[in-house]
């Protein structure tokens, strides 16, 4: 694989390509099949290559920006509790490189944009939720704690970087109010639920089709000690996928009767789990709103806007549920208002 990016020299992959010579032998590593499998919203990229009769996942993690450690220590915990999740093949922390064992070259959201027939979607989702209830009983030993703190900073990015800068709207001292109002009303009741694994990001694009039953899971180097409802609130309001309320509802209650079943500390009564769960998706929402303007206007990642309406719809949805996010609805038509005169088709 030529180590150019962009038309310059990419060092990164010169130093990459280097360090996979070294080890092709002992893998039986095809360095010169090299290609780009993914990327993300962080500095991390992944390449796969032939290596044997099979292939290999490598992760490049610049160590100035991403650090491979706590990576490798979730990798560990999830794989004590029998999660599908990466082997770890090789390392070299000095440099941020990692080559990990494949797990599959589909994950959920591009099987569901390839097309699905409701059986495949159903059997994928449940197979998901059979994964998240196990997944739940995985250790949270050295796990920072998702707590009011972090609940509390994770929202400032609405504020700062969805309504100001994306919307370039000025919020007066009483939408301020309101917001923070409501903010803290979110982080209180979110912080009370019972603290588990949390995966931050458990949905589509980060699922692997596996066609013997449970999903791959990728992407979890971020996980937390958090709300119980965090990453059922992932799954079912999915930034990247579209679910309409029935569907939610549906793999909601699965989830719930599984966790239950399972002695996982969801609530008893349903009516609690389910304004449980929708609270906390709010806070994730509002979160995604602002970190995807920030993508985009920080970083030059304009894909993420794709996404803006969804997130902003599920938001609404709860909004216009709970009487004390009114406040909020009236500020995203606000927003959205502001969107329509400044130019944007969204």
């Amino acid at each position: 694989m030529e180590p150019t990016l962009n038309n310059r020299t990419d060092h990164r992959l010169a130093a990459l390509s280097l360090w996979l010579h070294d080890i092709a032998g002992a893998r039986g590593l095809d360095v010169a099949t090299l290609q780009p499998a993914s990327s993300d919203a962080s500095f991390r990229r992944y390449f796969r290559l032939q290596a044997g009769s099979g292939t290999a996942i490598v992760m490049d993690a610049p160590p100035q920006q991403e650090d491979c450690r706590p990576f490798l220590h979730v990798t560990g915990l999830l794989a004590q509790t029998g999660v599908k999740v990466p082997k770890v093949l090789a390392q070299n922390l000095d440099e941020g490189f990692l080559l990990l064992s494949d797990l599959g070259d589909q994950t959920y959201y591009q099987a569901i944009q390839a097309g699905l027939d409701d059986t495949q979607l159903q059997t994928l989702y449940r197979n998901a939720l059979k994964a998240l209830v196990q997944m739940q009983h995985t250790p949270v030993s050295g796990l920072p704690a998702y707590d009011i703190e972090r609940l509390s900073q994770e929202l400032t990015v609405f504020p700062e970087w969805y309504a100001q800068r994306h919307c370039q709207a000025s919020l007066n001292d009483t939408e301020l109010q309101a917001l923070h109002g409501i903010f803290e009303l979110l982080v209180t009741e979110n912080v009370r639920q019972p603290n588990v694994f949390v995966h931050r990001d458990f949905h589509s694009p980060n699922l692997m089709v596996s066609h013997d039953g449970l999903p791959g899971v990728i992407d979890y180097q971020d996980a937390l000690a958090g709300p119980i409802t965090y990453d059922i609130a992932s799954l079912v309001m999915d930034a990247r996928t579209t679910w309409e309320e029935p569907q939610q509802l549906d793999w909601a209650i699965r989830y719930w009767e599984a966790a239950r079943a399972a002695g996982l500390p969801v609530a008893s009564d349903f009516a609690d789990f389910h304004q449980a769960y929708e609270y906390m998706s709010l806070q994730r929402n509002l979160r995604i709103l602002g970190v995807f303007a920030r993508l985009s206007h920080r970083d030059g990642k304009h894909h993420y806007l794709d996404h803006i309406p969804r997130v902003n719809a599920y938001a609404r949805q709860v909004a216009s549920r709970y009487n004390a996010f009114r406040p909020l609805l009236r500020l995203l038509d606000k927003l959205e208002n502001r969107q329509i005169s400044v130019g944007y088709t969204f």
